[in-house]
């Protein structure tokens, strides 16, 4: 399979971006090469997304650096696995699931993704690669420093279909959130940056969110042309609770490329993350969200 299926090509074709997208498309490859083994050894938090019971999830994972390593070529590991009330951990544990997973830097600003097939393992999953990428820097806001902390444990989970107002609030203020994506060959986890009030609360059960300009492949936006199913990631980077969004997403063409959600299902974990990051430094890269 290539790197772009139709989904993809359809929307570099509409934005007229198909040649640029196959220049870049040169750099995904499906080994993990010598850097990128040592970017995945020093990371303390991985996001995977995939489908689990017909809906798509985003999912936080965390331990001290080296519980995501590669070890082979073409294998990532991963020691651990989700809370056994995420709605991925069965997913997670099924031979041959298609994953899609990003490992993002706060600190150097610098993530990697990589998508393929999931393998259990005595200590967790192993993921054979069919895709390893890495991303610019855009969008992705600066935290210098985290900390793990020990004697966090994560709260009981609020489940419910559409956000509360405090959840609302939170969606609001976000600066960072992951999005995971399908298709009928595999899946996708990727980030979306900006300042607060990049991510707009329409209403309770409806978000949305301008599609700032990238690298130009539309992979996420392809596999939701291809399949409107997403997942959404939002952390407190501060306290570590997680708030999973699942629903379908469209995107809007017209003088700025808008990106709508429906909220399906939301689950909030309390101190999901055992880390607590430092106060972040918007990137210069960010648009006026108001603009």
């Amino acid at each position: 399979m290539g790197v772009y299926h139709a989904g993809s090509r359809a929307v570099q074709d509409r934005v007229g971006v198909r040649e640029m997208a196959d220049h870049v498309g040169r750099s995904v490859g499906q080994g993990i090469r010598e850097v990128a083994a040592a970017f995945l050894a020093q990371q303390p938090l991985l996001v995977v997304g995939a489908a689990a019971a017909g809906r798509v999830w985003a999912s936080p994972l965390a331990g001290a650096p080296g519980f995501v390593r590669a070890t082979g070529p073409h294998r990532m590991s991963v020691t651990g696995g989700p809370l056994p009330s995420d709605p991925l951990a069965t997913t997670l544990a099924t031979p041959g699931t298609p994953v899609g997973t990003i490992a993002l830097d706060p600190r150097t600003r610098r993530r990697m993704r990589l998508n393929g097939r999931l393998a259990p393992t005595a200590r967790g999953f192993a993921i054979e690669a069919d895709q390893v990428f890495a991303n610019c820097p855009k969008y992705l806001q600066r935290r210098e420093s985290y900390e793990i902390v020990a004697d966090r444990r994560p709260g009981e989970p609020l489940r419910s279909t559409e956000l509360t107002g405090a959840q609302a609030e939170f969606v609001a203020a976000a600066d960072t959130f992951f999005l995971a994506s399908v298709h009928a060959g595999g899946a996708d986890a990727s980030h979306r940056g900006g300042n607060p009030g990049f991510l707009r609360v329409d209403a309770p059960s409806e978000l949305s969110w301008r599609d700032y300009p990238g690298n130009s492949m539309f992979l996420s936006l392809g596999n939701l042309a291809a399949d409107p199913r997403a997942g959404l990631l939002l952390l407190d980077w501060t306290t570590g609770t997680a708030l999973q969004l699942t629903g379908e997403a469209h995107t809007e063409f017209g003088p700025e490329r808008r990106v709508r959600f429906t909220v399906r299902e939301a689950i909030e974990t309390p101190s999901a993350l055992p880390l607590r990051w430092s106060a972040p430094e918007y990137s210069p890269a960010n648009p006026d969200p108001a603009g």
